[in-house]
């Protein structure tokens, strides 16, 4: 099964914050860039941080990094997140 991800490479830059909203136990991972909004729908359920290391190596994958480079800054149990690129 094909993921659907957006190109979000013009985003990557260092230092960039990047908020997106999550959907858990969805029935297929895939990032959907509705008006600028992120919207992340993966499979995992949200327990034990499954959801947060799914949205996050999504997220990476259409970014164009790796996942080390993303760390999540806000909303570890909420579903409005925020993640920052470092260095």
């Amino acid at each position: 099964m094909a993921k659907e991800l957006p190109d979000l490479t013009d985003h990557a830059q260092s230092g960039a914050e990047i908020a997106v909203r999550v959907t858990p136990k969805a029935s297929r991972d895939r990032i959907l860039d509705d008006d600028g909004a992120l919207r992340v729908y993966v499979t995992a359920v949200p327990e034990n941080g499954k959801a947060n290391q799914a949205v996050q190596k999504l997220l990476a994958k259409a970014l164009g990094l790796p996942k080390s480079r993303l760390e999540l800054i806000r909303g570890q149990t909420s579903r409005d997140k925020v993640f920052r690129i470092t260095e």
